[in-house]
């Protein structure tokens, strides 16, 4: 069995190795080129990426059949009530379906959170709030639709946790070997 890897990407890194000539790369943080990223996370997204050597391990992690359940700290605009949190329990209907239902629940703000550079845009009059939230699903820009959906639009997301991965004693912008 091939190698894992797990990387804490910054906000603005794109998940690949070629240069895009606009945004910094993997290839800016990881001299390993024969890994490759087994899912993705949006270049306005951060945290936990996982990456691997190993053609079969790449498919069984990303493989939806599979279902490794996916953790995500989501600063939202506002403050979910418990009938927002539950909506997301049940599953949102999006455009392109009903999402499975997900674990949701409010959250203080992750003691090991960074700040994230460039900030988010804050208003006044509108607090803040982060939830985790758990789903088994990987839809293009599912959490940010899931929270939009119940109208409190994602400000800043880090995914913080893939399976039994997650970015604890992983600093930004850091990556580390792990045993399979």
């Amino acid at each position: 069995m091939g190698s894992l890897l797990l990387f804490n990407k910054p906000f603005g890194v794109i998940c690949q190795f070629s240069r895009d000539g606009v945004h910094p790369t993997l290839a800016d943080y990881i001299a390993l080129p024969e890994f490759y990223p087994a899912g993705r996370l949006d270049t306005d997204s951060e945290g936990l990426l996982v990456l691997t050597d190993d053609g079969m391990l790449q498919h069984r992690i990303t493989d939806p059949k599979h279902k490794l359940a996916k953790t995500y700290w989501v600063q939202v605009e506002g403050v979910p009530d418990p009938s927002a949190l539950e909506e997301l329990r049940k599953g949102v209907m999006l455009k392109d379906g009903m999402t499975l239902p997900a674990e949701a629940e409010l959250i203080a703000e992750p003691a090991q959170m960074w700040p994230r550079d460039p900030p988010i845009r804050e208003r006044k009059a509108i607090p803040t709030s982060w939830l985790a939230l758990t789903i088994r699903e990987g839809r293009n820009r599912q959490v940010r639709r899931m929270t939009a959906a119940i109208g409190f639009p994602t400000l800043r997301l880090v995914r913080y946790r893939i399976g039994e991965w997650s970015l604890d004693s992983l600093e930004l912008g850091q990556w580390r070997m792990v045993q399979v």
